[in-house]
């Protein structure tokens, strides 16, 4: 009996912590719903609409970064398996720097805000941020399956590696862009547009990062 309420502790502890992962990936989401915004507000124009949703950025993922601190905490108390314990901890940074790079994301929308960038790559941009909120979307329903159903959660993380496909070809597709527009737009911008795309771009590889340790905890349910 006593092993039998050790184990339901156990799981409940467990379940707490992927609540907090849950969270995490929540407010991860936000952070790159909100650059989608920022962008879409800066390829029409509005830049103190840009900049008010730049500012909401910057708070949520001071946010991801707590949440990842409450997580490690959280892990410390909890009996689990040592390679669980590894494979969320590894999750939950994934997660933190992927918001690093959505950060790195926005500081250049926001320099970007006062130079003069053509439409066609301001709509490629926009292109690449939606389909970073689809990513990371995915994301967390898989996250949110992992306590409940690891089987489903594994089928939605495997979804990812599409997803992120369709931001490496826009992401060379943007790359062309550069090229072409090598006359009209300055140095500075060009190197602020391409850092933009890089972070962006990385942003989506560490979601492909951590679908595969998703998959991984699944595996370990």
């Amino acid at each position: 009996m006593a092993k039998k309420s050790y184990s339901w502790f156990e799981s409940r502890r467990k379940t707490n912590v992927l609540n907090l992962a849950q969270e995490q990936i929540i407010k991860a989401l936000d952070t790159v719903t909100l650059l989608h915004k920022a962008i879409r507000s800066a390829s029409m124009g509005q830049k103190d609409d840009a900049k008010n949703f730049l500012e909401k950025l910057s708070k949520e993922e001071e946010e991801v970064d707590n949440l990842r601190k409450s997580v490690f905490k959280e892990l410390t108390n909890v009996a689990l398996s040592t390679e669980f314990r590894e494979d969320l901890m590894h999750l939950v940074k994934r997660l933190d720097v992927m918001a690093d790079h959505v950060k790195d994301s926005a500081r250049s929308v926001l320099v970007l805000l006062g130079a003069n960038v053509p439409d066609e790559i301001w709509k490629m941009n926009l292109d690449v941020a939606e389909t970073l909120v689809q990513i990371a979307t995915t994301l967390s329903s898989s996250i949110e399956n992992l306590g409940t159903d690891p089987v489903r959660a594994k089928e939605i993380a495997k979804k990812v590696d599409g997803i992120e496909g369709q931001i490496d070809k826009d992401y060379l597709e943007t790359k062309k862009l550069f090229i072409k527009y090598g006359r009209e737009v300055d140095a500075g911008t060009l190197l602020l547009l391409d850092n933009l795309i890089e972070f962006m771009e990385q942003a989506a590889d560490m979601c492909a990062d951590t679908a595969d340790y998703i998959s991984v905890l699944a595996g370990e349910e």
